[in-house]
């Protein structure tokens, strides 16, 4: 097995003209990719954790308040806080960017008061400021002091929500086939392993949750 480290829609690319066995996008595939002949199937999930800072007294939120507050429509206020928002990012081509602002339709039009290119570094802008808001994937966020995971709509991030879709803020890790191909042996015998039990410890230990059983 090669692996070329690249993103989501090279992924797919890929995939679509044989140049990989399999592509891989840490996004669904589009009704267009779908109806050219791409197969996506999920391996994993990554639920993207609302984190703010340990004093703020905001616990719940909805998505539609979240964006507000990333696009500078709304200050704390909105949900229950007081002052100016400090919306913490990620850099541009970040897969939990990506995924962030797809799901809060956000594309674009988020305010960014710091744009960071790791999750450690948004959660340690997130601790140090008291206004400030972040999104990070929910395995490194899990254990982490001076810092809390809001609820979203009433649901807590955790690896069961996630897992039964009743957490709205997370994306799937896809493999892409195309139907056109057959895979061949050691390309289906991966998938297939990919797609097992045996996978599911690996998949964690990568900060992701495994697929429900």
């Amino acid at each position: 097995v090669t692996y070329d480290p690249t993103g989501s829609g090279t992924g797919i690319e890929a995939a679509s003209n044989g140049s990989a066995d399999i592509g891989l996008s840490s996004r669904a595939l589009k009704d267009e990719e779908a109806s050219a002949g791409l197969e996506g199937t999920t391996v994993a999930l990554d639920g993207i954790a609302i984190i703010v800072n340990a004093e703020n007294p905001v616990e719940d939120m909805s998505v539609e308040q979240i964006a507000q507050l990333f696009t500078g429509e709304a200050d704390w206020s909105l949900v229950g806080g007081e002052g100016e928002v400090a919306c913490i990012g990620r850099e541009a081509g970040s897969g939990t960017r990506d995924g962030f602002e797809s799901i809060t339709g956000t594309e674009d039009t988020c305010v960014l008061s710091q744009e960071l290119t790791s999750t450690g570094a948004v959660i340690e802008a997130v601790k140090s400021n008291p206004a400030a808001i972040g999104y990070a994937s929910l395995s490194a966020v899990e254990g982490q002091e001076g810092i809390k995971m809001v609820t979203v709509d009433g649901v807590a991030c955790s690896e069961e929500t996630v897992q039964d879709g009743t957490y709205k803020i997370q994306r799937p890790f896809v493999m892409v086939t195309n139907s056109a191909n057959e895979l061949s042996e050691p390309a289906q015998a991966f998938m297939d392993f990919a797609l097992s039990d045996e996978a599911d410890d690996l998949i964690r230990d990568a900060g992701a949750v495994p697929m429900a059983e």
